[in-house]
């Protein structure tokens, strides 16, 4: 019975001198696990000077810089449409016409009324002469002489009024010829022949026709209220057509818009752009048409020579500045200030030297695509960390532990690019 209890008590010393041992173990290892330095691999790019170009990038579609839209201006029958959709026209020549017989009548009538009240005017006049002779000599009453007047001045009142007539009866029969007001494309037909139009004096009429210059071609694009203040009239632009997807074409800004255009006024997804217009040169061999897709990249300003990195290297870390203990009359003031520098970030890259990490503030200028300009102490030549972004936007302070990797070969390919 002895003999059992102490191998009963033997087993269980055994059994917690096992755990124990594993404990001691465990703990061990956390605390040589925290004491060791976590090291951060990264990669880097020498900080080296470039040429940097801004650009303001936007969407947009192809139109012609001259178009006109040819309405009616009588109403009426089209009789006569010799041309077609994509024909070239030339200033002065035949476009529509519409039945004018109306308006031919009205014209008639009014050349007869002319001719009526200019009979009545030459008679009325020769009165007047007769009469106002008589007056001369006291032959006649003064009454009679303001009625020969009157019926003078009536007269001629009549006739001035049927030549306004005439006019406006021949304008509005002129209005049923349409000739073309440039040289130019059909670039829109909207009627046919035999189909009715609408138009008067002052409304707008049924538009029959556009008419535009395709030989000089302009991008018509939406630019951002925050970036339009970068645009400035004569920038260079790279227009990439959809129609064209291997090639880019030159262009030089010509216009842009003082006054906004919104979309979606009231809701959430409210956008707010100025037009800007862009002078596209046509080569050879292209035929750009209206309302083609395109996407431009306006190049606002260029900058040779100046320190870049690239654009994801800049990021922001709040200061870690000593202050000096307050006196106790300008704590309160000193908190304050405190407080107000330690709330404003910091733009700062992470530079590289002996597999350390320090962080070096920057001001940032313009910047590209890839690249983004720099000012700051002791950059040139300095190695920047240029990725992963995890670790740049989160992982590394100032005197952290780093790992120098090779890039990957997509970002070298895009780097050669």
């Amino acid at each position: 019975m002895a003999n059992g209890n102490g191998k009963k008590n033997k087993k269980k010393i055994i059994v917690f001198s096992v755990i124990g041992l594993l404990v001691i173990v465990l703990v061990a290892l956390v605390f040589l696990g925290s004491r060791r330095e976590t090291i951060i691999a990264v990669q880097t790019e020498k900080v080296q000077r470039r040429t940097i170009t801004q650009i303001v990038s936007a969407t947009g579609k192809m139109q012609p810089e001259t178009q006109v839209k040819m309405n009616a201006e009588v109403s009426g029958e089209i009789i006569s449409l010799p041309i077609a959709e994509g024909e070239r026209v030339v200033r002065g020549q035949l476009l529509c016409r519409i039945k004018p017989d109306a308006y031919q009548a009205q014209f008639e009538r009014a050349q007869a009324a002319l001719a009526m009240n200019q009979a009545a005017l030459m008679k009325s006049e020769a009165e007047f002469t007769r009469v106002k002779e008589l007056y001369a000599k006291k032959l006649v009453a003064d009454a009679d002489m303001d009625i020969a007047r009157a019926g003078y001045e009536s007269a001629k009142a009549a006739y001035d009024q049927s030549r306004a007539s005439v006019k406006e009866a021949r304008e509005t029969l002129a209005k049923t010829t349409i000739y073309s007001p440039m040289d130019g494309v059909v670039s829109q037909l909207n009627c046919e022949l035999g189909e009715r139009v609408s138009g008067s004096t002052f409304t707008q009429g049924t538009e029959i026709m556009t008419i535009a210059d395709l030989s000089r071609m302009e991008a018509r694009v939406d630019v951002g209220g925050f970036d339009v203040v970068l645009v400035a009239v004569g920038d260079t632009a790279r227009v990439a057509v959809d129609a064209y997807p291997d090639r880019k074409f030159v262009g030089t800004v010509t216009q842009i818009a003082n006054t906004a255009k919104s979309t979606g006024l009231g809701t959430q997804n409210e956008v707010t752009n100025f037009e800007v217009r862009i002078l596209v040169h046509t080569p050879p061999g292209v035929s750009f048409r209206p309302g083609m897709s395109l996407t431009a990249d306006i190049e606002t300003e260029t900058k040779p020579n100046v320190l870049a990195v690239p654009i994801q290297s800049v990021t922001v870390r709040m200061p870690k500045k000593d202050m000096p203990a307050p006196e106790p009359q300008d704590a309160a003031q000193l908190d304050a200030t405190k407080k107000k520098v330690e709330d404003k970030p910091d733009e700062v890259v992470f530079l590289v030297k002996d597999g350390v990490a320090t962080t070096a503030i920057v001001k940032r200028g313009i910047s590209d695509d890839s690249y983004v300009e720099v000012s700051g102490k002791d950059l040139e030549g300095a190695d920047v960390v240029s990725g992963p972004f995890k670790a740049i936007n989160r992982e590394l302070e100032n005197g952290a532990k780093v790992k120098v990797e090779s890039k990957p070969a997509r970002h070298i390919a895009a780097a050669a690019n």
